[in-house]
């Protein structure tokens, strides 16, 4: 598959993920629902690292690998909190929308950064 196949699926499951986001917030609070959804996370994505053999790379990241990821996990984690807290408080046609602006704020910085 080449990458506007996993585009797609990613904008496919991306929109799953509002709807079920908000489903599951229903009636627990916002932190724990998304560290719910990171500990399931955690664990499907490594399955399929272990599955693939990819953990075997782990010692030819070097210390720039590590730095952008472990910068874009503390991103992600920080994005997940105030997603769940928005989707706790407002309804999700609404904060869908607004969450979904991060595409223009990246094209923004891949135009700029890389």
């Amino acid at each position: 598959m080449n990458w506007v196949g996993y585009a797609v699926l990613s904008a496919v499951f991306a929109g799953l993920t509002a709807l079920l986001a908000k489903l599951g917030v229903a009636n627990v609070p916002s932190n724990l629902a998304m560290f719910i959804r990171t500990v399931v996370v955690v664990v499907f994505a490594g399955g399929i690292a272990v599955a693939t053999g990819d953990v075997g790379y782990f010692g030819k990241l070097s210390s720039r690998n590590w730095t952008f990821l472990v910068l874009s996990g503390i991103a992600t984690g920080l994005s997940w909190i105030f997603y769940f807290a928005a989707l706790k408080y407002g309804p999700v046609s609404r904060v869908a929308p607004i969450d979904k602006l991060s595409f223009v704020l990246a094209m923004a910085l891949g135009v700029f950064v890389l």
